[in-house]
């Protein structure tokens, strides 16, 4: 499991326009919130469309970061955490605090992800009566914006503590969102990728902040070659909690994990997953488009 305090700095993410984007502009306005940066880049000729994307993102952001900060002994995760999991899962999202906000989603997946790789994802990896979903709830805070926001005539990219998902309005270019994936080992990036409308794409490394993703099984610092996981498919959210699990599990057991466990987490959504290990090897899952690997 990530830490979840500034837990968005693991990941280093590159969005660059593709060529030829004509007379549009791209603005990114970015804020601190749920112990990350949270972005918005607009793709858009209208500053209208600029002021009103961003306006819904940060809403969104700051009121799941008063729901699910597991340090704020305030926060509605602080007191579902002492409950048993079927109690959690009826309690929440009944906080005023939430206000239009559905948040059981990311409960549910924290906790089925918890059973299906053994505990190597653990929203209890701090102890009993405790929760944490550091290692999840940013994805899902992404996943909401983009539902939510207002795109419309606009092609947004959202960014949360480098958890990002592409968006088109109704009037969008089409064009997709080149994204770089830093390389762990060196200077510049170890792929990109075009993400397209829908798709999200999430890294879990150790880049900068050294060993700061834990074993959900043990409570321990993964110290297994992995340098860092990449993970593409149609959920920010799911991406998320994907790269951190098969970070733990490494390249060999996290293959098999996929194999055997994919169709019952994510049912038909297609997910790619790029390993890279110390010393640069790559090993890669599905049928990924990174470019340059």
């Amino acid at each position: 499991m990530k830490s979840s305090r500034y837990s968005g700095l693991w990941l280093v993410v590159a969005a660059m326009c593709l060529a030829g984007c004509g007379r549009q502009q791209i603005e990114r306005v970015e804020w601190p919130v749920m112990g990350t940066i949270a972005a918005v880049q607009v793709r858009s000729a209208s500053i209208f469309f600029h002021a009103a994307a961003t306006s819904v993102v940060r809403q969104i952001t700051f009121d799941l970061e008063h729901a699910l900060n597991a340090h704020d002994p305030d926060s509605e995760l602080s007191r579902l955490a002492p409950l048993e999991e079927e109690e959690i899962l009826s309690q929440c999202g009944k906080s005023p605090m939430l206000y239009s906000r559905d948040v059981r989603p990311c409960y549910e997946a924290a906790f089925k992800l918890m059973h299906e790789s053994g505990g190597a994802f653990n929203p209890r990896w701090r102890g009993p009566k405790t929760l944490d979903l550091g290692a999840i709830a940013k994805g899902f805070a992404v996943d909401v914006a983009a539902k939510d926001c207002y795109a419309d005539h606009a092609d947004a990219l959202i960014d949360i503590g480098g958890n990002i998902k592409a968006v088109r309005g109704e009037g969008g270019s089409h064009r997709p969102w080149r994204t770089g994936v830093m390389d762990p080992n060196g200077g510049g990036f170890a792929a990109v990728v075009e993400l397209r409308e829908g798709e999200a794409l999430a890294t879990s490394a150790t880049y900068y902040r050294g060993s700061h993703i834990y074993d959900g099984r043990t409570g321990l610092a993964v110290s297994n070659g992995v340098a860092s996981v990449t993970v593409l498919c149609n959920s920010a959210m799911w991406a998320d909690g994907l790269s951190t699990t098969l970070f733990v599990l490494g390249p060999e057991e996290g293959k098999k994990f996929l194999d055997d466990k994919l169709k019952i987490l994510v049912g038909d959504m297609a997910v790619s997953a790029l390993w890279i290990m110390d010393g640069g090897r790559q090993e890669i899952y599905g049928n990924a488009r990174f470019q340059g690997n």
